[in-house]
């Protein structure tokens, strides 16, 4: 059985010239520019066992022959996943297009065209979203048209918290990101 990824023919010009370009090479493409924090994935995958156990008690009542109650615990199991998905999701995504900021319960887009400057400021930041607020740095765009917007990101949030370095290298990449489609900062 033939292998042709294994072997020189696949590193040719000819078979490179009409592939796809990759995903992470494809700028069009949304992609976030660092990754999920340990407290975002830690509280998504918590999440999910939360609703592993809600499915085994909606197969345990299923079984007893309560099938209304089954119902229910698939339904609340359901709401459960899709909790643990949209808070994985959540965060800055950047494209060719613009930024887009991703939160629990909406989204923002934003085009490049439309921001004036983005930098990174010493200010009071929520810890982890809760109302607490603590000193930290926060990630903000300025919009050409002078509209409030929240910060994209802080580095007390569920991705940066106790991750100094990983949010430094995360705002240096959203700001490459606007350097390179034109847009001041």
């Amino acid at each position: 059985m033939p292998l042709p990824f294994l072997t020189a023919e696949a590193d040719s010009e000819e078979s490179a010239a009409g592939a796809e370009p990759l995903p992470y090479e494809d700028r069009d493409r949304w992609r976030r520019p660092y990754r999920p924090g340990p407290w975002r994935v830690g509280g998504a995958a918590l999440l999910l066992l939360l609703a592993s156990y809600i499915l085994f008690s909606a197969l345990i009542i299923a079984l007893a022959g309560a099938l209304p109650g089954a119902g229910i615990c698939i339904g609340a199991a359901t709401v459960v996943i899709i909790g643990a998905v949209r808070l994985v999701r959540a965060g800055i995504w950047v494209s060719a297009y613009g930024v887009r900021r991703v939160g629990m319960w909406g989204t923002t887009t934003v085009e490049w065209s439309k921001v004036d400057s983005i930098r990174t400021v010493q200010q009071p930041v929520k810890w982890l979203g809760l109302p607490r607020t603590v000193q930290g740095q926060a990630l903000s765009l300025a919009l050409t048209s002078d509209e409030p917007l929240k910060p994209l990101v802080t580095d007390h949030n569920a991705d940066f918290l106790g991750r100094r370095e990983a949010f430094d290298m995360a705002a240096d990449a959203v700001e490459d990101w606007v350097t390179e489609y034109g847009v001041r900062s």
